[in-house]
């Protein structure tokens, strides 16, 4: 047994015993989890193992496919584009990247893509995993596409898309590709081990996943938002451990990193935009980010959703174990989670590599952060 190792301070030692017991349990294969709290790692642990054949221990090192909580990412650099006077959310997307205002989509919004009311989730069919890894054919093809519904008035979650689109606008502004835009203003500035793609020397210190369940799609309505959007997006979760996977740009889903690395970069929201005193957002764009968007059950998936500038915001029907307040958040395809508490300054992050059909956290996430806030409150 691959023993859980790394600091966590005695205040959350259920915690620790939680991580524990899942891995003994085999709930979880290999896992990190962090919590930071005024800029220090209060909890910072790893355990169990990066392969299925339970080969390799999963270290302090060890990097896995964060899928979703990718999303974050993408929407903190086009915050700082918003910060730096550049990029205004409410502006028509067809400002910054001309060729996308056609075929209904005059009036999309930054902001509509960014809180995934857009009307445009995910590609129309056909299409396959290797055209939708060559980020500017792709990005083309979703610029000649209609909405499906008015863009604005309800969300339709974005799976795989949306860092195409947003990334394609950073890139319009700054001259950069967001894979380097992350890097150069995000990433490296913060220290964080957190790349999109994963260049081939990480990979043997990328965990394996093993892959959720599959969703019966025939159970679905073809015509259904969700069918179209799923059959629109084909990535399956086995991809992440291919080369084709690895090398694209992939804002929404193929972030690369641990609990350690989207802590750090989680707390520029946390601690109210300066980390270490270098000042990454101003309190106003934060504002901007935690403004409601849109409020309302989502399109695509099955829930009530609460969404600012590529966050959600507390929805007790949805994830009651998020606590309402100054609180933004989203999850990763399996389980993993990016929480950014500005109330207590605290960001919550947890990543994994068994994975469960869920987007908004996995039992273990459950657990693991009612435990965080619980030990808080005592």
């Amino acid at each position: 047994m691959a023993k859980v190792e790394g600091v966590c301070d005695p205040k959350f030692q259920e915690v620790r015993d939680l991580v524990n017991s899942r891995l003994e349990q085999g709930e979880e294969l290999g896992a990190s989890i962090c919590v930071n709290i005024d800029g220090k790692n209060v909890i910072d642990l790893w355990g169990g193992y990066a392969d299925p054949a339970k080969t390799q221990p999963w270290t302090q090192d060890t990097i896995t496919v964060v899928w979703s909580c990718s999303k974050v990412v993408t929407a903190l650099a086009a915050a700082t584009l918003v910060d730096r006077g550049l990029l205004d959310p409410d502006e028509k997307v067809s400002k910054y990247w001309p060729e996308f205002g056609v075929n209904g989509k005059e009036n999309v919004t930054v902001g509509h893509i960014l809180s995934h009311a857009s009307g445009v989730p995910s590609w129309e069919q056909p299409i396959t995993p290797e055209e939708i890894f060559d980020t500017p054919k792709a990005t083309e093809r979703l610029a000649k596409q209609a909405p499906w519904w008015t863009p604005g008035e309800q969300s339709g979650y974005h799976l795989l898309n949306q860092g195409h689109l947003v990334g394609e606008i950073v890139r319009r502004i700054s001259g950069t590709p967001l894979k380097q835009f992350i890097a150069d203003e995000i990433a490296t500035p913060l220290d964080a081990d957190f790349r999109l793609g994963l260049e081939e020397k990480d990979w043997p210190r990328a965990a394996d996943i093993i892959p959720p369940p599959a969703i019966p799609l025939d159970a679905l309505d073809p015509e259904s938002f969700l069918a179209r959007a799923v059959a629109g997006s084909p990535v399956p979760a086995e991809a992440a451990m291919t080369p084709g996977f690895r090398a694209s740009e992939l804002g929404a889903v193929n972030g690369f990193g641990n609990a350690r690395s989207l802590a750090r970069i989680g707390s520029i929201l946390s601690l109210g935009g300066t980390v270490d005193g270098r000042k990454y957002l101003s309190p106003g764009t934060i504002d901007k980010i935690l403004e409601e968007r849109v409020s309302g059950q989502d399109l695509i998936l099955p829930l009530f959703l609460r969404l600012g500038l590529g966050v959600g915001l507390p929805a007790p029907q949805t994830v009651s174990w998020i606590p309402e307040g100054r609180i933004c958040f989203w999850g990763g395809w399996g389980g993993s989670i990016l929480i950014m508490d500005l109330d207590r300054r605290m960001t919550i992050t947890y990543v994994m590599n068994k994975m469960e059909n869920s987007t908004l956290g996995n039992a273990n996430t459950e657990l693991y952060v009612r435990a965080i806030y619980d030990a808080l409150s005592e």
